[in-house]
């Protein structure tokens, strides 16, 4: 996979194209997580859910570029 996509001669990086389709994958989880009460035993579930984006975002880069 290229570093960087070229679109119209602006280069953009792929990992902001990882983006949007990581806050998908996000936010169905939280949906998920919420739903089944798993915040009740975290203490800080806005925390928590910071950590987990940027874990899955990472995990999707380093996918990305292994």
């Amino acid at each position: 996979m290229p570093r960087e996509l070229s679109v119209f001669s602006i280069y953009f990086p792929t990992l902001l194209l990882l983006l949007p389709l990581t806050a998908i994958v996000h936010w169905t989880l939280d949906g998920v997580l919420a739903r089944i009460g798993f915040y009740q035993h975290v203490w800080h579930p806005s925390l928590f859910r910071l950590s987990s984006f940027v874990c899955l975002y990472a995990a999707a880069g380093l996918w990305l570029y292994h």
